[in-house]
């Protein structure tokens, strides 16, 4: 009985625990992308890819290409960007933010990357998706 009662305690406060309201999830997903834009301006790359779900199923798709895995997206950051004149000030505009599910956001917008090699703009649609109770990108489509 002791053990039943155990568990089912264990299993009501984690429950409890990943309930938020969607404009707290909205707030949280925000958040990060303000982080995002901080990191890539001051060329910190794995800063950055905090943001993204560090797993080799992570999408990445952009110029007609898709590729996968963290390590694979820090790597091409690092090879398209590899000193601050190609990062250079990064700002995003958010267009859209529509929840898909409980544990799962769909973000659009706009990008803005002022640099000295050139000014790059463009658009993205990004997923979210809660993992272990942290929101984590799973999905990052840009051109």
């Amino acid at each position: 009985m002791k053990k039943s009662l155990l568990i089912f305690t264990v299993l009501l406060f984690f429950s409890c625990a990943e309930k938020t309201t969607e404009a707290e999830d909205i707030a949280a997903i925000t958040a990060i992308i303000k982080e995002q834009e901080k990191a890539w301006s001051n060329h910190d790359l794995e800063g950055f890819m905090q943001g993204y779900w560090k797993s080799e199923k992570l999408t990445y798709y952009s110029r007609t290409k898709i590729s996968q895995g963290w390590q694979t997206t820090l790597d091409k950051y690092k090879k398209g960007y590899p000193t601050p004149k190609e990062t250079g000030t990064l700002s995003f505009q958010l267009d859209n933010i529509t929840k898909i599910s409980d544990d799962a956001y769909w973000v659009m917008g706009q990008y803005f990357l002022i640099r000295e090699v050139g000014d790059v703009t463009g658009t993205f649609m990004i997923v979210f998706k809660k993992i272990n109770g942290e929101w984590k990108i799973i999905g990052d489509s840009s051109c």
